[in-house]
C-alpha cells in the first residue's frame, strides 16, 4: 500500500514534537553548573541519551522526505519543482541558523575562551545540509543505490577516521579540517596554535547525513506499512554500532563517528517502529503532536527566549526569585530541571494555542 500524497502519519509528527520537547528540556537548565548526567552531552568517547536527540531528528527529516517524495516517485511524477523546493526550502533552514547565530552573538554574554564572532555551522546549517542533499539522493536514486550511498558515506568516512588515527578533540582529522576551513568561524578556535574544533563541523557532516539517508529508506517501508524491516534494520544498527564501538572506533557524537550513525540511527528506526504502532495502529493519543508540526517553529522561539532571558538581568531574576528557593527541599539538580521543565511547558502552551487556532508556520 502506497501513501497518497495528502497523507500525513500521525505518529511521525508526535515523534518529532517528542523530540523537539527533549531538546528544549536538555538545552535549557536553569543552572549548567547543575544537572544530571543523562541531560548532558559525552564529554567526547561514549553516548548519552541526550546525545540521540539530534540524530533521532536529522533521521526524521529523511522519513518526512520519504514522505513527501515518495508518492511522486511511485506515481512517475515529475519531481524537477519538488526538487527546486526542497533546495530552496534547505536554503532557507541554513539561513534562519545563521540568523540566529547573529542574534546569539549580539545578545549572549561571552563564554570564558569563547573567541567565535560568528559560527556559520551549527543546528539549523547541518539540518538544512542534510534536508538537501538527502532530498536529492531520495528522488534521483533508486532504493539500492540509497544503501550503497549509506554504506559509502560510513565505509568513506570511518576509513577517513581510522588512516588519520587521532580521535583527540583538537586533532582529529574533523576537527584539523575545521580549524582549516572554518578558522575563527570554528566553535572553538586557537588563533596562535591553528587548533579548532566544531561539534556540528564540516567533514563529521558525512556521517550526520547518513542518519538522514537511513531515515528515508524507513520512511519508504513506513508509507507501505512495512513494520518488520524497520525494526530488523534498527535492531541490527545498534549491535553493530556497539560492536565497531568495542572494536574499531568509538561512539562520538562530535566526531559523528560511523558507529555513533549506527547505534543512534538503530534506536530511532525503533523508536519509529514503536510510536508508529502505539499511535497509528493502537490509537494511543500522540504526546508530541503539536510541537511536531509547528517544529522549527518552536525551536526557533526557544533560541530567541534564550537570547532574551540569558542576553538580560531575566534569567538571573527569574531564578532567583521562583527557583532558588525550592533548591533545600529538591536539590539544585532537580530545580535546575524544573526551570528546563517550565519552558517546556511554556512552550507548549503555545503550540497548544497554535494548534486551536490552526497555525502552522514552516520555513
Amino acid at each position: 500500500m502506497h501513501s497518497s500524497p495528502s497523507q500525513r502519519f500521525v505518529s511521525v509528527d508526535a515523534l518529532r514534537g517528542l523530540t523537539v520537547a527533549v531538546m528544549i528540556f536538555v538545552n535549557d537548565p536553569g543552572d549548567w553548573s547543575h544537572i544530571f548526567g543523562p541531560f548532558g552531552h559525552a564529554a567526547w568517547h561514549g553516548c548519552t541519551p541526550t546525545d540521540l536527540i539530534f540524530p533521532t531528528f536529522l533521521f526524521l527529516v529523511g522519513v518526512s522526505l520519504a514522505l513527501a517524495g515518495g508518492p511522486k516517485l511511485d506515481n512517475a511524477v515529475d519531481t524537477a519543482a519538488l526538487q527546486r523546493s526542497w533546495w530552496w526550502r534547505a536554503a532557507r533552514i541554513i539561513a534562519l541558523g545563521w540568523l540566529l547565530a547573529g542574534i546569539a552573538v549580539l545578545t549572549l554574554p561571552s563564554s570564558p575562551g569563547d573567541t567565535v564572532p560568528w559560527r556559520p555551522m551549527g543546528i539549523l546549517p547541518r539540518i538544512g545540509i542534510c534536508f538537501g542533499l538527502g532530498g536529492w539522493l531520495y528522488l534521483h536514486l533508486a532504493t539500492k543505490a540509497r544503501w550503497f550511498v549509506y554504506a559509502g558515506l560510513l565505509l568513506v568516512y570511518g576509513g577517513l577516521l581510522l588512516w588519520w588515527g587521532d580521535l583527540t578533540r583538537d586533532h582529529s582529522l574533523p576537527s584539523r579540517v575545521d580549524a582549516l576551513v572554518l578558522g575563527h568561524f570554528a566553535y572553538h578556535y586557537d588563533a596562535a596554535t591553528g587548533v579548532g574544533f566544531d561539534p556540528e563541523g564540516l567533514l563529521s557532516t558525512l556521517g550526520a547525513l547518513s542518519n538522514t539517508v537511513l531515515g528515508a529508506l524507513c520512511g519508504d517501508w513506513l508509507r507501505r506499512r512495512q513494520l518488520r524491516p524497520i525494526v530488523l534494520t534498527g535492531a541490527a544498527f545498534i549491535a553493530a554500532g556497539l560492536l565497531l564501538h568495542w572494536k574499531v572506533l568509538p561512539l562520538n557524537k562530535n566526531l559523528w563517528t560511523p558507529p555513533f550513525a549506527l547505534f543512534t540511527g538503530g534506536i530511532s528506526a525503533l523508536a519509529l517502529a514503536a510510536v508508529h504502532t502505539l499511535v497509528d495502529r493502537l490509537g494511543v493519543p500522540p504526546i508530541g503532536r503539536r510541537f511536531g508540526v509547528n517544529a522549527i517553529t518552536v525551536y526557533t522561539g526557544s533560541i530567541l527566549l534564550l537570547c532574551l532571558l540569558d542576553g538580560t538581568p531575566l534569567h538571573a531574576w527569574l531564578y532567583s526569585h521562583l527557583f532558588d528557593p525550592m533548591i533545600p527541599a529538591l536539590g539544585a539538580k532537580a530545580v535546575s530541571h524544573v526551570y528546563a521543565l517550565s519552558e517546556v511547558l511554556f512552550w507548549w502552551l503555545i503550540v497548544l494555542w497554535m494548534d486551536i487556532k490552526r497555525i502552522r508556520l514552516s520555513i
